[in-house]
């Protein structure tokens, strides 16, 4: 049995796609035509790169987004303005580095509004361009299977927060009821569905810091609720979630453990659940997998990071391989498929890994994956 290689979906981005990007982002004038056409290309070449680097299942690298979440901003309504920022807490713990971080750049620049309205689509004339670019990609380069990432209700309740409906949980409700057809129209064009769900465990430490774990699971067990409600005409076997913890070099510290998070995951109406385990403070937790077997669902197939995405280190082929037996020996070859910890282009302009060493990582994943097979 051959394990299959993919990756979360972000990757890095030209400097025109950048610019293009940016120049939309701060309301200045430009070529929509030009826009497009960039677009188009960029993600030919993205998915020309993945299927050089031996990427089984590949992305359109979320080439024309801002960043994963908040896109959405730009294709529904309701969010206007912007909002304070609020690092993380364990960055907060170590004041100095997190000067360190602003000094040189290190956190990303663009608007995070709040939702201040109705959230309802504009129309999906965006998606259909990345629809038709990825599958276009897809046809030239010979790459037989894609996916498409989207933003889950709660990570838009994360990084664009509710100033409009009555509670948390109607604003999650709009949200779902607004992302629905977002989701069915990946997965009608063909296309498998990526929910991004980092706010199942980076909320924990960067939104909710005054709760108790156990009442920030009842939090996350309630994104799930929303997310499902939001998936109920998306067929199970078409949908990838992702959770992770934050995709940013830093101390990582106050992270909740996977073990709590477990029964959240595995809850999702998911097929495959992607997930950290190259970064060293979550490496070890292979093990929540192997001690609670039984409670991985028969139809769930593990997709465990096993290249870090913070790091410039490309990681050994043969320590890869390594990371995926461990999988392989708990659930089998045919329901694990070797992924990253999270993007490598999170957001638009931003990422701590050089563009040509995250397509090394890649190569690297997809020997691994050979030599694990083998």
């Amino acid at each position: 049995m051959t394990v299959k290689t993919t990756h979360v979906g972000s990757l890095p981005r030209t400097q025109d796609v950048v610019d293009y990007i940016f120049a939309r982002e701060n309301g200045e004038p430009y070529d929509t035509g030009a826009f497009d056409t960039c677009m188009a290309n960029a993600v030919a070449e993205t998915v020309r790169k993945q299927v050089e680097a031996g990427v089984d299942i590949v992305s359109d690298g979320e080439t024309s987004k801002i960043s994963y979440a908040t896109y959405v901003k730009d294709r529904y309504t309701g969010f206007s303005g912007d909002s304070p920022r609020n690092a993380p807490a364990d960055l907060k713990m170590f004041p100095g580095f997190l000067q360190r971080l602003a000094d040189d750049g290190g956190t990303p620049q663009y608007a995070r509004p709040m939702c201040t309205g109705e959230v309802r689509s504009k129309g999906h004339g965006e998606l259909q361009k990345d629809i038709a670019n990825l599958k276009a990609a897809m046809a030239q380069h010979g790459a037989e299977r894609g996916f498409m990432n989207a933003a889950s209700p709660g990570v838009i309740s994360l990084f664009l927060q509710n100033d409009f409906y009555p509670t948390r949980e109607a604003y999650l409700a709009a949200l779902a009821d607004a992302m629905k057809d977002e989701y069915e129209t990946i997965v009608a064009a063909g296309l498998d569905l990526q929910l991004d769900c980092p706010d199942l465990a980076l909320s924990r430490h960067m939104l909710f810091t005054d709760l108790s774990d156990e009442a920030f699971i009842k939090i996350a067990d309630m994104h799930v609720e929303a997310l499902n409600h939001a998936l109920q005409n998306v067929p199970q076997d078409r949908v990838r979630v992702h959770i992770c913890w934050g995709n940013y070099e830093g101390p990582h510290c106050c992270d909740i453990a996977m073990d709590k998070v477990f029964s959240t995951l595995m809850a999702t109406k998911s097929r495959y659940v992607l997930f950290e385990t190259s970064n060293p403070r979550h490496a070890h937790e292979w093990t929540v997998f192997r001690d609670r077997k039984a409670e991985i669902p028969d139809d769930k197939v593990l997709v465990p990071g096993v290249v870090d995405t913070t790091t410039n280190f490309v990681e050994h082929p043969e320590l890869v391989a390594q990371r995926i037996d461990r999988f392989t020996e708990i659930v089998g070859p045919d329901r694990v498929i070797a992924g990253s910890d999270c993007g490598f282009g999170t957001f638009a302009g931003f990422g701590a890994v050089d563009p040509q060493i995250a397509y090394a990582k890649l190569a690297a994943l997809s020997e691994g994956a050979k030599l694990a097979s083998a």
